[in-house]
């Protein structure tokens, strides 16, 4: 009989899958660079995140938990940062004026 961690563990692998195929889409389907920064950052972010919570789930230990919530915190705040400058970096090549 399966246990019940090892079933919440594939629910979990199987999110961040779907949203990591998610923001791939949206990275190939998206007509700016703009756009294509905020579903690779959002989106990539939180199917990080699910990844770190599903192995800190099967893992088990406080460790493990401890780490993931690190990780899950260094996502979440670099992600947005790094899309931002990605994105002041693609107006300004194209020419656009920042606005302040």
């Amino acid at each position: 009989m399966i246990a019940m961690i090892e079933v919440i563990t594939g629910i979990l692998a199987l999110l961040a899958g779907g949203f990591a195929l998610v923001a791939a889409v949206g990275v190939v389907r998206f007509p700016d660079a703009l756009t294509r920064m905020h579903a690779s950052s959002k989106v990539g972010a939180f199917a990080g995140s699910l990844a770190l919570i599903c192995a800190a789930v099967d893992i088990g230990s406080v460790s493990a938990v401890t780490r993931a919530v690190i990780a899950i915190l260094f996502l979440f705040l670099t992600a947005p940062i790094g899309a931002h400058l990605l994105g002041r970096a693609a107006a300004w090549r194209s020419g656009q004026e920042a606005k302040r």
